[in-house]
């Protein structure tokens, strides 16, 4: 199993360690839920360097991009992120990420889980006059979640950066180490992601914790539990339990993602072909009723009748009750629409929601 830098960080806070996409990660420190109140109410620390980091330059870096992904890659302007997807020839997701427009290259930051297969797949479609490095080794990744971030980060800056908006980046120096800074996250809260040479990480995190103990933000490490929970409350799909290559962005509610008015892409004929015959079944968000947990791959009911399956679902600390998301046949899909799920030989109530289910948080778009 690899480990992040911050493997001995997370032993010296009393992480608790598991296996996930190849890597040794903390799960939680004190508790799963004690992380997301504190992400909710004031700002939390995620070690997200599993992420994988692809660069793509040369002078047909643009075309190749656009290529391969959904979105236009060419309405960036430098420092400016974008959320996207990549697809196989028959519309099915490769994988969901953010690209980075930066000065020299386009940054691609991608799933743990997905950084190998995802770099086969852009060397397999290779074209044009372009280089292509994984350089996901080389990079340490932090996400700094919470209402109170943006004043953390003007401390360790000491300087104001209010007005770096949503989905842009610039480069800084946090105690004397060049970072990429953007403000972005997975957790629908205001907060930054910070990008480095991975030599030079636990300086960083050990600058982020000693500001935030020190200073009325009571800054908290948060593992992989709360990630995951913070992300469902958001209705954020999670690349191999909402989205696979089995679903397409049509499918999952994510078309504004997919720019079909672009020249082409890889499966815009295939999506183009599901635009025309429409889709049979939608990701929907759902509450029940109670405290039982809708688990991933749970089947979903209208009135005996199967009519999907759960992909994620936990009971939610900050709205104390249960969501869920996962994958019903339409009409069944519509908001308002009662449905049922099977616990422990009892079926439990719920409805179908819109997203996200939280909806009170502090993102600054």
């Amino acid at each position: 199993m690899k480990k992040t830098p911050f493997y001995e960080k997370h032993i010296e806070f009393n992480g608790k360690m598991v296996d996930f996409a190849g890597f040794k990660m903390p799960i939680q420190y004190s508790s799963i839920i004690n992380e997301v109140k504190a992400v909710r109410e004031r700002v939390g620390l995620f070690d997200v360097s599993h992420m994988g980091e692809i660069e793509i330059s040369g002078k047909d870096a643009l075309d190749f991009v656009n290529w391969v992904t959904t979105n236009d890659v060419s309405n960036l302007n430098v420092w400016q992120a974008q959320y996207t997807t990549m697809l196989y020839p028959d519309g099915g997701i490769v994988d969901d990420f953010l690209i980075y427009r930066l000065p020299e290259c386009y940054l691609l930051v991608v799933n743990a889980s997905n950084q190998d297969k995802d770099f086969e797949w852009i060397m397999k479609n290779e074209k044009g006059d372009i280089e292509i490095r994984n350089r996901s080794d080389n990079y340490f990744q932090l996400a700094l979640q919470g209402p109170l971030s943006e004043s953390l980060i003007n401390q360790i800056l000491k300087k104001d950066i209010s007005n770096l908006r949503f989905y842009w980046a610039k480069e800084e120096e946090i105690g004397g180490c060049k970072v990429i800074i953007s403000r972005t996250g997975y957790t629908g809260e205001d907060g930054f992601e910070i990008y480095g040479d991975a030599q030079v990480g636990n300086k960083i995190w050990d600058l982020l914790m000693e500001t935030g103990e020190a200073s009325e933000t009571h800054i908290t490490p948060c593992g992989l539990g709360a990630r995951d929970i913070l992300r469902l409350e958001m209705g954020y799909c999670l690349y191999g339990n909402d989205i696979t290559k089995e679903t397409t962005p049509l499918e999952a509610g994510l078309i504004w993602l997919v720019k079909m008015d672009k020249l082409d892409f890889i499966g815009k004929e295939a999506l183009a072909k599901q635009q025309k015959e429409g889709i049979t079944r939608k990701l929907v968000g759902m509450k029940f009723e109670g405290r039982a947990i809708p688990r991933h791959g749970y089947a979903i009911y209208k009135d005996g009748e199967e009519i999907g399956l759960i992909t994620s679902g936990c009971h939610s600390p900050t709205l104390n009750y249960p969501v869920a998301m996962g994958y019903v046949k339409k009409p069944f899909h519509k908001v308002g629409t009662n449905i049922e799920i099977e616990i422990r030989e009892k079926m439990i109530d719920g409805d179908v929601l819109t997203l996200p289910f939280w909806k009170n948080g502090t993102l600054k778009r």
